[in-house]
């Protein structure tokens, strides 16, 4: 990532945070790692370094991005390229973290990657790589777009959880509540500034919320989220 593009990253005002596919806690928190991209054997130390962006975008993660930009931003090694893999999250984190990648110029793939090991080059595309409910959201926001054919992108109606006091048990009960229809517009339009059709927006609203819709190659292209092809 050039130091120029690291530096014109910003936090966008925070929204009502909105969860999807999971309830909140059940997946392990999002976590950002550099990894080098090429054979060891051939470029050593100089090796492009990518990043590895697996788990659930939780409301922290934008700073937490930020954090990483600011630790990273001297690496003249680092690319700005995101392999991304993820069940979902927080909408207005998703929508944020995505603002980012478009200010930083990523380039998002939806794979999982691990470090390459001497005389081979790195292992991309490790089986169950996808890029669920409120990660599409995320993942819209990159500059550039692709999904690998074996990789899996998934659309539902978003939903969060309401945590009240329960008197009965002493505990607390989740109520799940969905996004007002003026959220649902203001993602429309984030869709949108994000070169995306509003169509995927409106198609995840009428997906049940306890099923995933995976979007397919001819849908990919008619939304224009994105490309299957590096």
């Amino acid at each position: 990532m050039s130091p120029t593009s690291f530096m014109t990253a910003m936090i966008a005002p925070i929204m009502v945070a909105i969860c999807l596919f999971s309830r909140p806690g059940l997946a392990a928190d999002m976590r950002f790692r550099l990894l080098p991209f090429g054979d060891p054997a051939k470029c050593g130390e100089k090796c492009p370094q990518v990043i590895g962006a697996e788990g659930e975008i939780k409301n922290d993660m934008p700073a937490k991005f930020m954090d990483f930009v600011a630790a990273n931003i001297d690496d003249s090694r680092v690319r700005s390229i995101v392999f991304l893999h993820s069940p979902g999250g927080a909408v207005d984190a998703s929508m944020r973290l995505g603002r980012m990648f478009r200010k930083t110029g990523v380039l998002a793939i939806v794979a999982r990657i691990e470090p390459a090991q001497a005389g081979q080059g790195p292992a991309v595309n490790l089986p169950g790589a996808r890029c669920f409910s409120a990660c599409v959201y995320a993942f819209m926001g990159a500059k550039k777009r692709i999904v690998p054919p074996s990789s899996l992108v998934g659309i539902h109606r978003m939903f969060f959880y309401d945590d009240s006091p329960d008197v009965a048990s002493g505990g607390t009960t989740g109520k799940r509540t969905f996004g007002s229809a003026r959220f649902v517009a203001q993602l429309a339009d984030y869709a949108s500034a994000m070169g995306v059709s509003k169509d995927l927006i409106y198609t995840a609203e009428k997906i049940d919320p306890d099923h995933v819709h995976i979007v397919t190659p001819s849908e990919l292209k008619r939304w224009r989220l994105g490309g299957q092809n590096y």
